[in-house]
């Protein structure tokens, strides 16, 4: 899993490298562009598309068909039947490439997140240090503590609480970077990257994880926390990034989505494919 993170992460990151620079919406096009163009192949080659034809054929002739017999409730009724044993075959034909499809947008949206989730802290700012420890782990008994780097300040004292087995600090950005906070126990140690004024969509890991296969691929940033470990998650809690849209501000989940689906229906007739 470490490896898949790395080289995801690497690829990702040579993929948008020319187009950071230009700020989040030509970003978030570029990739949204790509998704569309994926989504549309794979739709191609999984789909049955001579199937999904007749099948939206048959739908436009049944809907005609009940408006045609409006005045006869019977044949209305029966045409209606029709229209929606249509729905349900065109439905079976795009199941199999929506199945395909999830894999690798998923891996796609684990990326996006990385860049587009949360804001790296500007200098001043405070934030969270949340340290989840394993069942059983009395956070009083435990003894961590937390250094700050050069770059970073402790700012309170640790919040020990005993259910759900957790420790907190706070913490101020003091100097620009991607640095290193260490927690230390007796008998151990481990590390938690936090970001500070790094460049835009350079990528901000909020959790370094010591969870299962799941939770580590949704956390991709920072290699996993041994399993099995008294420690089993580290977290930042960065502000949230939104994305500027007209005077507002967008999640960058909506912008993602609405620009793949809009930009593979414009493309759809270049492919060739029934959607």
């Amino acid at each position: 899993m470490e490896i898949l993170n790395a080289l995801l992460l690497k690829l990702f990151g040579l993929i948008i490298l020319p187009l950071r620079p230009l700020g989040p919406w030509p970003t978030m096009i570029f990739v949204s562009l790509l998704t569309g163009f994926l989504m549309l192949g794979i739709f191609r080659w999984t789909s049955n598309q001579a199937g999904i034809r007749r099948a939206k054929d048959r739908i436009k002739a049944h809907l005609l068909e009940a408006r045609l017999f409006k005045d006869d409730f019977g044949q209305s009724l029966r045409a209606q039947g029709r229209v929606l044993a249509a729905n349900g075959r065109y439905i079976g034909y795009a199941l199999k490439p929506m199945l395909v499809m999830v894999v690798p947008v998923m891996l796609l949206l684990v990326q996006l997140d990385v860049r587009f989730g949360s804001r790296p802290l500007r200098t001043g700012e405070e934030a969270l240090v949340r340290v989840r420890l394993a069942p059983g782990t009395d956070p009083e008994a435990f003894g961590l503590e937390l250094e700050a780097p050069d770059g970073a300040a402790v700012t309170t004292p640790a919040l020990r609480i005993a259910d759900p087995g957790e420790v907190d600090w706070r913490i101020r950005a003091e100097k620009p970077g991607r640095h290193e906070i260490v927690l230390r126990w007796p008998g151990g140690q481990e590390t938690k990257s936090i970001f500070i004024d790094t460049p835009p969509l350079a990528g901000v890991s909020v959790k370094r994880s010591g969870g299962g296969l799941i939770d580590r691929l949704v956390h991709p940033a920072e290699r996993g926390l041994p399993r099995g470990g008294p420690i089993r998650a580290i977290e930042v809690a960065y502000p949230p990034q939104r994305m500027d849209f007209f005077g507002g501000r967008m999640h960058w989940l909506v912008a993602y989505f609405g620009l793949s689906v809009l930009l593979g229906f414009a493309f759809k007739g270049v492919f060739k494919v029934e959607i």
